[in-house]
């Protein structure tokens, strides 16, 4: 236990100040558990959680060509034409990112997203910062609700054995879902305050022009396919990511028989996000080799000490840990770790894990939205921004994101903890 919990430390400090490196940082971890026998080289190969990998995969591809048919971008157009001046527009976008990012990667949303915001504010010359600032935290803020919406929810959903549906109705009472949406409403709320005094008004502009509406049908496909599934008895533990693989892979064969070559092919192929791929491969043989080292089981101990066997101080804990955590470091390898200690935890008080999963979920995607660096989709939207000749300073961007992040957290924390306690 003593190798493996100061093996764990060191991959986990790599991890942080080497952000660029993670994924091959977490695969030599891997090896070295296995290597120096902590994880039979024979329980490798399941360790990976396949249907969590293949979901990932597919589902990037997906978008890639969803956001490559113009449709995003002209749902954005639809949306800003109705909306008479600048605060509204902000708003709109945000909400919209937010509804998209529901089934869509949190980056990639940006991505889809933000170019109308930039387009908007050179027309009204005015700064596009505020407004990529709330499509970003916005995106990030949906992630949790539906399976699809951000890798952490995907890798909830395999570690509870948890289907679409289960995001909508858990058990007969509301899932993440409805606590994540009384969150938006409420944040939204904060926007309309910061952005009170935004009142340029809006002159209308060129719609995009969709000329593809197959990758539309295919993503809503996707979503259906996985409803559908659900309801199936003794379905493969692999279901969910195979549906994801094969629309990937009907997608793909469409445009290269459209096309008639396979530039298409291969640029959907270079959108998938190997790294990350790769960095929960070597991350789920990692949480592999400090479980059957017994880390997991004393990290839950000391939790259950530290509160007294109380629930309510657990749950507690462990949502605003995980924020304060999320949002200095990435939350999928927070999630990844922290998932089986949570089972461990319910374990030891003899309670049903879903109050500390979703605690963790809440905390850990939302926390994120705190500072520039907490996730992958704030990253990107300054990122936009620089380009453009933006930069943002942490001080400006937490004058948007830590009231926004507070509120949503706030309700989340409150509404799970009535509904599922």
């Amino acid at each position: 236990m003593t190798t493996a919990i100061i093996l764990f430390a060191i991959t986990y400090g790599l991890l942080l100040f080497f952000p660029k490196y993670r994924a091959y940082i977490a695969l030599t971890s891997a090896a070295v558990f296995v290597i120096s026998g902590i994880l039979p080289i024979g329980h490798v190969f399941f360790a990976v959680d396949w249907n969590v990998i293949m979901m990932i995969a597919g589902t990037m591809g997906i978008v890639s060509l969803f956001i490559e048919s113009k449709m995003p971008a002209l749902l954005a157009d639809m949306i800003i034409e109705k909306t008479p001046n600048v605060k509204w527009a902000i708003v709109s976008l945000a909400l919209f990112a937010g509804i998209i990012s529901a089934f869509v990667d949190n980056v990639a949303t940006v991505l889809m997203v933000a170019p109308v915001a930039i387009t908007i504010a050179k027309k009204l010359k005015i700064s596009p910062v505020n407004s990529i600032i709330a499509i970003a935290i916005s995106s990030n803020l949906q992630g949790a609700a539906t399976l699809v919406g951000d890798t952490t929810s995907i890798l909830l959903g395999g570690a509870a054995h948890m289907d679409f549906l289960d995001f909508i109705v858990y058990r007969g009472k509301p899932g993440l879902f409805f606590v994540v949406q009384a969150g938006a409403v409420l944040s939204a709320v904060v926007l309309l305050i910061l952005f009170r005094k935004e009142k340029t008004l809006i002159t209308s502009q060129e719609r995009a022009v969709v000329t593809d509406y197959f990758p539309s049908f295919l993503l809503l496909s996707t979503i259906l396919l996985l409803i559908m599934v659900s309801f199936l008895p003794n379905r493969p533990e692999t279901a969910n990511g195979l549906v994801c693989m094969s629309l990937l892979f009907v997608g793909l064969i469409r445009e290269i028989i459209k096309n008639r070559n396979m530039k298409i092919f291969i640029q959907t192929m270079k959108e998938i996000d190997y790294f990350t791929l790769l960095l929960l491969a070597g991350l789920f043989v990692v949480i592999a080799g400090i479980s059957e080292a017994g880390v997991v089981t004393k990290i839950s101990e000391i939790f259950v000490r530290l509160s007294g066997g109380n629930v309510f101080i657990i749950y507690t804990l462990i949502v605003w840990a995980s924020v304060i955590f999320s949002a200095f470091i990435d939350n999928i390898p927070y999630v990844a770790t922290m998932l089986p200690v949570a089972s461990g935890i319910a374990v030891k008080l003899g309670i049903d894990p879903t109050l500390i999963f979703f605690g963790l979920l809440a905390g850990a995607t939302l926390g994120g939205n705190l500072t520039p660096i907490g996730a992958s989709a704030n990253i990107a939207g300054l990122g936009i921004l620089r380009k453009e000749g933006y930069e943002v300073k942490p001080l400006q961007f937490m004058k948007i994101s830590v009231p926004f992040t507070l509120v949503a957290v706030l309700s989340g924390y409150v509404l799970v903890w009535l509904i599922w306690s």
